[in-house]
C-alpha cells in the first residue's frame, strides 16, 4: 500500500549518481533534509523512454521547485554508476539515489517497489519540513508525472 499522506517519512541513506573522490556514491540520508521540503521523484528505470523524458523536464523546471523551497532527488532500482551515466548524458543537476541492493528496500517503504515487475512504480512523493509526507502521487507507468503539478504542492507548502 502507498504511503498515505501525513505519515511519518521513512528515513533512507542511498548512495548516488554524485561524484565523491571522482566516484559515483556519495550518500544520501532523508533525515539530514529535516526543515526543508524534499521532493522524491521516484521511477522505474534509467534510459527508459518515459522516464529519459521526464527527468530532462524536471532538470528543465529544477530551478523553479528549487526556488520554491524544495530538495529534489531522482530515485530508481539502478545502480549508482548507471545512475552517473544517465545523469551525464542528460545533464541533470539533481541526485539520482539508488535503490540497488537489497533491490527496491526504499521504495518498499512506500509502497512504490512493483515486486513482479523488479523495479519502481512512477510517483512523486513531497516530504515536508516537519518530516511528514504532505503529498503523493503515483502515475501510471507510461505516464510522465507533471512537474507543474508538483510545483504547485512545494508551493502550498510556503
Amino acid at each position: 500500500m502507498t504511503i498515505a499522506v501525513g505519515a511519518e517519512a521513512p528515513d533512507f541513506e542511498l548512495p548516488s549518481s554524485t561524484l565523491e573522490n571522482d566516484r559515483p556514491g556519495k550518500k544520501y540520508r532523508l533525515s539530514d533534509y529535516r526543515g526543508q521540503v524534499v521532493v522524491l521523484c521516484f521511477y522505474p528505470l534509467d534510459f527508459s523512454p518515459v522516464c529519459s523524458t521526464e527527468n530532462a523536464c524536471l532538470r528543465d523546471d529544477l530551478k523553479g521547485l528549487e526556488d520554491a523551497g524544495a530538495r529534489v532527488f531522482g530515485v530508481s532500482v539502478d545502480s549508482h554508476w548507471t545512475h552517473l551515466a544517465f545523469a551525464r548524458h542528460l545533464s541533470l543537476a539533481y541526485p539520482l539515489l539508488a535503490d540497488f541492493h537489497p533491490k527496491g528496500a526504499v521504495a518498499d517503504k512506500y509502497g512504490l517497489y512493483l515486486q513482479d515487475k523488479g523495479f519502481t512504480s512512477r510517483a512523486t512523493v513531497i516530504i515536508g519540513k516537519d518530516g511528514r509526507v504532505s503529498w503523493v502521487k503515483v502515475q501510471g507507468l507510461g505516464e510522465a508525472r507533471s512537474d507543474a503539478e508538483i510545483l504547485e504542492a512545494v508551493r502550498a507548502l510556503g
